[in-house]
């Protein structure tokens, strides 16, 4: 029993540790983030809570960079060659080719 409670302590220090180093600077609430991330590490359970009570952001986080309106979306993701038609029947024509 005390081991499970001492690994749920270290999965809620290095959640709230890992949440305050992913929050960006400017969303940090009423410390520098800087200074949320030395208060988590040196006091694990209670600075976790402070963390989660007072300085985590309230919202969704906003995305970081947001793209242009006039710019174009990204290009979709490479296909795979079995999803490529043109791939496909430059194979067939290959194998037919060969036999």
């Amino acid at each position: 029993m005390p081991l499970l409670v001492g690994l749920a302590l270290l999965a809620f220090w290095l959640y709230c540790l890992f949440d305050a180093i992913t929050t960006p600077d400017e969303e940090a609430r009423n410390l520098p983030k800087l200074l949320w991330v030395i208060i988590i590490a040196l006091l694990p359970p209670v600075g976790g809570l402070f963390w989660l009570l007072l300085g985590r952001p309230l919202g969704p986080h906003a995305p970081r960079t947001p793209l242009p309106k006039d710019r174009p979306a990204p290009p979709a993701a490479p296909k795979g060659p079995d999803d490529d038609p043109d791939f496909l029947k430059d194979l067939d024509r290959r194998l037919r080719d060969e036999e």
